[in-house]
């Protein structure tokens, strides 16, 4: 039977003192109660829910640097054709995984920007590999508890700054960081060409595969340098159609005429009409049969694609390139006479190239729904703000893209580096993991940070217009791993993304594959529902990760160094 407070203290059956800690516990109740109410994050705050997700460090020879879909070694052993790189090519397991990858011995916070380009620290990517077998090139040595980057290449024998001066001397047509934004760098070795280019307001999207050269790909991202695991095997990259000014190939060790010439006509679909593909590799100047017989090939297969040779030459050190243009205009497609390769049919259209084997056709350059051949995008940086060139011709089309723009800049200025628990001085490497219109990337234009803007694979496919901005990214299934190694972002940031996710991939799953890829003392900007906040803020929480809450709208998490205990 229920007592009443009133009637205990009448009967004077509890001393004094007792009777006010029990009014004080009633006050108390009452508060937690209320607080519930305000902040429906309080719910999932207690240890019960910390715990309900356990988690183990994952384990075997390549932990550290665990790449779930390039790692999958059982169905890579199993592979019955290895010619065209397929070990190289994505091959995730049924079933994503759960584990944590753990820490170098060592690990350090990472020199911040903009030194990081010049040193980073040893244990960080303890990997000496690449200092011995590129050390008549200077691609990278070890100094003390660093590697140092004198920016060096296998052709860029007197450093890349003078390399990339003399692409421009060549060819003054390339305003580097005003006519040419964007660049795709093949077999980009440490990133060097991508890193200086920063320089010149030109953003380089460097790729190679897994450890091609040791760990290549994760001294770029340590650096601070846009960089991606991929390769050039039996499916196409992931990318749209029509987005780079720029590719580049530095002894990137391709053989673009092999099966018809399919990894050129890749790069043909990729790069922009007008574009310009400068290749630097010794059939361009080495004058013995092999290399001459090379040459010839790659000579018969540019002209079958139209491709325009502007320029052959060679500089002080017996380093030569050649650089190609795409067509702007169907003329000569229409004038061949072989039709070989063929113009790819309507059904090969589609930008969205996930996981779709590469064609043995030339892709039609682009049109408006008007029919009208696109133009190459403003000089940057008007680009950025101004209407893309591969943007619907729909009568609001332009209005619901202004206003975009208009509401991240707002977004980002007002609240993003204002208000939120984000230090963004220590913010170099950022993921916008459904990007839209690239709206983030391009209201964060003015600080020491560059985007991947990443476009997912079952919402609207915008990525054309992503780098008509002359910004980067990819396409990707947030239900599989990012190409990208542990430890190489410094924020994560979504917009109502997980309540769409959640419907076909495993939360828990994504929650670990987020905390693979950023880096210790690195965040987790999140804007959706607070239903879906709510349902997130436990798992983060069971990885013991700090988090605080704005707006009941923006959850802000931030990764600690924290890793479950090794089971022995």
């Amino acid at each position: 039977m229920a007592i009443s407070v009133q009637k205990l203290l009448k009967e004077r059956k509890f001393p004094f003192i007792f009777t006010l800690s029990v009014l004080l516990s009633c006050a108390i109740v009452v508060l937690v109660l209320i607080s519930r109410v305000k902040n429906p994050l309080f719910l999932y705050s207690d240890t019960r829910t910390r715990s309900s997700v356990e988690w183990e460090l994952c384990d075997g020879p390549t932990a550290v640097d665990y790449v779930p879909c390039l790692d999958n070694f059982k169905v890579i052993k199993a592979l019955k054709n290895r010619r065209h790189m397929e070990r190289r090519e994505r091959h995730c397991p049924k079933v994503s995984p759960r584990c944590l990858v753990p820490l170098p011995k060592g690990y350090k916070v990472p020199v911040p920007w903009p030194k990081s380009r010049d040193m980073i620290w040893y244990d960080n990517v303890p990997y000496s590999k690449l200092v011995e077998y590129k050390k008549d090139q200077n691609w990278v040595r070890k100094s003390g508890d660093y590697f140092v980057f004198p920016g060096g290449g296998t052709q860029f024998k007197e450093g890349v700054v003078n390399y990339i001066k003399f692409i421009e001397e060549t060819l003054p047509l390339i305003k580097w960081g005003k006519h040419v934004r964007v660049i795709l760098d093949v077999g980009c070795g440490v990133a060097s060409f991508g890193g200086s280019l920063l320089d010149k307001d030109v953003l380089t999207m460097s790729f190679a595969p897994k450890d091609e050269h040791e760990a290549q790909i994760q001294f770029a991202l340590e650096r601070g340098i846009p960089a991606i695991l991929s390769v050039i095997g039996t499916q196409k990259l992931s990318f749209p159609d029509n987005a780079y000014d720029l590719i580049h190939c530095a002894r990137c060790r391709v053989h673009w005429d092999i099966d018809g010439g399919q990894p050129l006509l890749e790069l043909n679909r990729i790069l922009r009409p007008g574009g310009l593909f400068v290749w630097s590799a010794t059939p361009v100047y080495l004058e013995d049969e092999t290399h001459q017989n090379q040459w010839k090939a790659m000579v018969n297969l540019t002209k079958s694609m139209c491709w325009n040779t502007l320029a052959k030459t060679v500089d002080s050190t017996g380093v030569g390139f050649v650089i190609y243009q795409k067509p702007v205009s169907n003329s000569c497609y229409e004038k061949r006479r072989e039709k070989s390769p063929p113009i790819c049919d309507d059904k090969n259209r589609k930008n969205n190239s996930w996981y779709v084997p590469l064609s043995s056709c030339v892709s039609p350059l682009p049109v408006d729904n008007k029919g009208r051949l696109f133009s190459w995008p403003m000089p940057w940086p008007n680009r950025l703000n101004s209407k893309p060139v591969s943007l619907s011709t729909e009568q609001d089309a332009a209005q619901k893209f202004d206003e975009d723009t208009k509401h991240w800049s707002e977004l980002v200025s007002h609240v993003f580096l204002t208000t939120l628990s984000i230090n963004w001085s220590s913010v170099r490497n950022v993921m916008d993991m459904n990007a839209g219109y690239g709206g983030f990337a391009a209201a964060l234009i003015d600080q020491p940070l560059w985007v991947m803007n990443v476009v997912p694979i079952d919402l609207p496919d915008t990525l054309s217009i992503v780098y008509d901005r002359g910004l980067i990214g990819v396409y990707h299934d947030w239900c599989e791993s990012f190409n990208t190694y542990p430890r190489t972002y410094d924020l994560l940031h979504s917009s109502y993304l997980f309540g769409k996710l959640s419907q076909r991939c495993d939360m828990v799953e994504m929650v670990a594959e987020m905390d693979r890829i950023l880096r210790p003392g690195g965040y987790l900007l999140v804007q959706d529902t607070i239903g879906m906040i709510k349902k997130l803020k436990p798992i983060l929480q069971s990885l013991h990760w700090s988090s605080t809450l704005h707006q009941d709208e923006f959850l802000v998490a931030k990764k600690g160094f924290w890793r479950p205990k090794q089971v022995e």
